[in-house]
């Protein structure tokens, strides 16, 4: 590249000719505050909760108290298919007639709850806690984000920030809700409909946040 007003060579780059001063021709560079810039958005703001979603980023909200009941009815149902298999179970492994006789000759519940009958409730009932458990964290865990309660109502368990939890924060989570059972009239759930993020108060305890997709 040479000046074109004294001839001398000069850098590709350069914005005035070394030799004689006159200034080169360069493509005008648009300052940050001038009419049309487009400056670029940091991730936190283009996305509100983080890498909740990938290129196909939904638009999100928080999830109400009763969208939230609906979810977990849902999930009860399905609970509760599941104890009914595990009863069947149970009765399959004692015998409907060893447990007919039983009932039949006992005239206290001592004479029912045999040493054999309550090993298996204890065993179906060790069985149900655990498979209740990993049904919650796993699934809150895991790409779905979302028991099948939550995910036929389009919701997500997330962080503060909107990111997929770990299985740990889940089962956090998840047992933390005995301590929100505890809250007389039901106030450790409700507090989901009146409270900023609209958690309840295991989500506070574990901070998560429930997200629904608009």
């Amino acid at each position: 590249m040479y000046c074109s007003k004294c001839g001398t060579a000069i850098p590709q780059n350069a914005a005035f000719c070394a030799a004689c001063g006159q200034p080169l021709n360069q493509p005008p560079i648009q300052a940050a505050n001038a009419p049309g810039f487009a400056a670029a958005t940091p991730l936190a703001a283009a996305r509100p909760y983080g890498d909740v979603a990938s290129s196909a980023f939904p638009a999100l909200a928080y999830a109400g108290f009763w969208l939230r009941v609906v979810a977990h009815l849902i999930d009860g149902l399905l609970a509760g298919i599941g104890f009914v298999v595990l009863a069947m179970i149970g009765i399959a492994m004692v015998g409907i007639g060893h447990l007919k006789n039983l009932a039949q000759g006992a005239t206290s519940a001592d004479d029912f709850f045999t040493p054999d009958v309550m090993g298996v409730v204890f065993v179906l009932v060790t069985a149900a806690v655990v498979a209740v458990w990993l049904y919650y964290a796993g699934m809150e865990s895991s790409l779905y984000q979302g028991t099948l309660g939550k995910m036929v109502l389009g919701l997500i368990v997330t962080d503060l920030e909107g990111r997929r939890i770990s299985f740990g924060r889940a089962s956090g989570r998840y047992f933390s809700k005995l301590i929100t059972g505890l809250i007389p009239l039901g106030i450790g759930y409700a507090m989901a409909g009146f409270t900023e993020k609209k958690q309840a108060l295991h989500d506070m305890i574990a901070s998560c946040l429930v997200l629904r997709k608009v």
